[in-house]
This record gives C-alpha cells, sequence and structure tokens, in this order.
C-alpha cells in the first residue's frame, strides 16, 4: 500500500511535470514508453537471477530502495533530462522487485490461501493507488508546487523502507511456509519451466490481447460526449473498487473452488466492449465497472495461480515472464482496441469475443493440469 501510495501518486502527474519543465507530447510518450518497457522488459532479468542467488529479500529491498529515492529526486528536478531519467528509474525499481516479491507473497499465501493472501494484496494495493494521487492532488491544488507535492510522498517511502526492513527480520526466509522444502535453487533453477506454464501463460496473452485498456474507453466516454472529461476519474475511481471487490470474491473463490473461477475472467472481458462502447451514458459506464471487474482478477487471481504452477525453486523466473507476457499483451490489447475503435465498433466487438472464446478453450484445456496447494 505504501509503495502505491509513492508511485502511483508521481505517475500521476508525470505527464504534467514533464510538460512543466519543457517536454513536448513525444518526448513524454517516448519517456513513459521506455519505462513501462523496461519495467517489463527487465524482469526477464531479475526474475532468473532472483531464482538463482536465493536471495529474493535483497531484490526486493533493492527494486524498492531505487523507488523510494527516484520519486522525491524527481520533485527536485529542475532540468528536463533529468527528470525524464529519474521517470524511468522508477520503472526500473518496479522491474527488479516485482519477481522476488511476488515469490515471497507466494511463500506466505501458501499458509492463508493462495487466492485470499493475492486478493487482499490487490485490494489494499487499489487503496493506495487511490491515496497516492488524492495526496498529491490536494498538494498540487494548495501549494501549485509540483515540488511540494512530490516531495511529501518521501514521507510513505521512508515508512514502506522501514516496514520493508522489520519484515525482513522477522522473516528472514519466507520458504519456511511451504509445506514441502524443495531442493536448493543452485539445482531446481536448471529445471524447465511446466508445460503447464506456457499453456497458463498464452490464456493469459489471449486474454489480455482482447482487452482494452481504460484510454481506450475514457476517450469513447468523452468523445461520444456521455460523459464530461470532469467525471471520468470518478468513473475510473468506481472501477478501482470494482477491481478490489473482485480481487477479493475471485480470491475466496479460488481458495474454495479452485482455478475454475478463472472461466469468469473471458466471459466477462468479452462483454466490456460491448457495454463500454455503447452509445447510452449508463451502459458505458456499465462497461467500465466490468472492466474494472477484469482488471481485479487479472490482477490477484492470475498471479496466485502461477504459484500453483510452478515450484519455488523457479518461481521468480515465471513471474518475471508472466509480468512481461501480461504488460506486452495489454499494450497490444490496447492497440488493437485504438485500431478497430477507429474502423467499426461492431469489429472491435466481435474481435473481442473470438479472442476471448480462444483464451476460453486454452484454459478449459489447462485447467485440469492445475492443481492448487
Amino acid at each position: 500500500m505504501l509503495g502505491d501510495i509513492l508511485y502511483e501518486g508521481a505517475r500521476s502527474i508525470t505527464g504534467p511535470l514533464l510538460a512543466h519543465l519543457g517536454a513536448s507530447a513525444l518526448l513524454v510518450g517516448v519517456v513513459t514508453g521506455i519505462g513501462e518497457s523496461a519495467a517489463l522488459v527487465l524482469r526477464l532479468v531479475s526474475g532468473p537471477l532472483a531464482d538463482r542467488s536465493g536471495r529474493f529479500w535483497d531484490w526486493t529491498v533493492a527494486g524498492y530502495a531505487v523507488t523510494v529515492l527516484s520519486v522525491p529526486t524527481l520533485g527536485l528536478a529542475t532540468a528536463l533530462w533529468l527528470a525524464s531519467g529519474l521517470v524511468i528509474m522508477e520503472r526500473v525499481g518496479k522491474a527488479l522487485r516485482a519477481p522476488a516479491k511476488d515469490t515471497l507473497l507466494s511463500h506466505a499465501t501458501h499458509a492463508t490461501g493462495r487466492g485470499r493472501g493475492f486478493a487482499v494484496h490487490e485490494a489494499i494495493d487499489q487503496f493506495g493507488a487511490l491515496l497516492g494521487p488524492l495526496i498529491v492532488a490536494a498538494v498540487l491544488a494548495t501549494t501549485g508546487s509540483y515540488k511540494a507535492a512530490l516531495v511529501i510522498l518521501a514521507v510513505p517511502g521512508v515508512l514502506l523502507m522501514v516496514l520493508v526492513v522489520m519484515l525482513r527480520r522477522r522473516v528472514p526466509e519466507p520458504a519456511v511456509y511451504e509445506e514441502h522444502p524443495t531442493a536448493p535453487s543452485h539445482t531446481l533453477v536448471r529445471q524447465r519451466l511446466p508445460g503447464r506454464f506456457w499453456a497458463y501463460a498464452a490464456f493469459t496473452a489471449l486474454t489480455m490481447a482482447g482487452f482494452a485498456t481504460f484510454g481506450v474507453l475514457s476517450f469513447h466516454l468523452v468523445t461520444a460526449g456521455l460523459l464530461a472529461a470532469a467525471a471520468v476519474p470518478l468513473v475510473y475511481a468506481a472501477a478501482q473498487l470494482v477491481d478490489a471487490a473482485a480481487a477479493l470474491a475471485t480470491g475466496w473463490g479460488y481458495d474454495r473452488f479452485g482455478p475454475v473461477v478463472l472461466v469468469s475472467l473471458p466471459v466477462v472481458a468479452a462483454a466490456v466492449p460491448a457495454l463500454a462502447f455503447a452509445e447510452t451514458p449508463w451502459v458505458a459506464v456499465a462497461g467500465a465497472m466490468a472492466w474494472g471487474l477484469v482488471l481485479g482478477v487479472q490482477e490477484s487471481t492470475l498471479r496466485a495461480t502461477v504459484a500453483d504452477i510452478v515450484e519455488p525453486g523457479r518461481r521468480a523466473t515465471a513471474y518475471g515472464i508472466f509480468g512481461a507476457v501480461v504488460g506486452a499483451a495489454a499494450a497490444l490489447g490496447g492497440v488493437i482496441a485504438g485500431a478497430l475503435y477507429e474502423v467499426s465498433i461492431t469489429a472491435l466487438v466481435a474481435t473481442t469475443v473470438v479472442l476471448q472464446a480462444i483464451a476460453l478453450v486454452v484454459l478449459l484445456l489447462t485447467l485440469r493440469r492445475i492443481r492448487p496447494a
């Protein structure tokens, strides 16, 4: 939660800040695009390295430290090149810690129920993602200073580092939560990831590629004259609340009924464009809420399932690859939705239905090979 307050607060004003320092729209797009690419591609490196070293806490602490240092410093930057570098640096911190942090979480949730554990994690994340931008907005509205709005985020940053260090001391070896100790990491890392992981990754890629981004949804809400621009953030906030509720519900369902609950993901995702790109305001808003529901499942139960597919010795590698697949497929989904929206909404809906139908078939073929802990 503290981490999300920190970096989501900063990301909420990245574009305006860079523009304030003289950046063009093109440069903002290039900088943020490089940052997101780094956050994905570097996981393919940090994941295997975390597995090989077995030092998951070190990678987690280092990743958070990079973010904690870069965000407040961004507020102090007066040169555009420095601010641009710090924006990218924050995303690098995300890439460094994500696979290791998810591996630590997978160990702890073995004792609590993986579905519920990842769901609670996502719900608390969403609370932080809401609180961070609100703090930044309040400071910016009061002071008119980007510097003050970003420097104040050093407070949750310091609290974050204190908490992470305390947790590391309290549970230096989170793998003890697993019931069955595995072989040393240096032997397990030589093993290949199981075929069921790649099948599951293919399902995830398909369902994400057939899923529009909120940017496209919000574009329709405003350009179609359905809502005023000022109302869009309220819709987004409501979708985040649905995200948290969906994560908790499907997480509980995963622990009780197993990965069969994931069948709901492509089914609901297929309905999103038909609702969200409607010409009636309340129907389009309902589509945005469905979008939030799908996002909640993606951010919680999908990640929980990875831990039940892959053994601990290769789990950070799997999370690194899985994160890259999700990010790349999400980017593709945004491109597909944006391109087809300009051509035909009917074509967009049809394409989404086809992709989600294929994803559902892949999931059904994969389900029998997944055994929840």
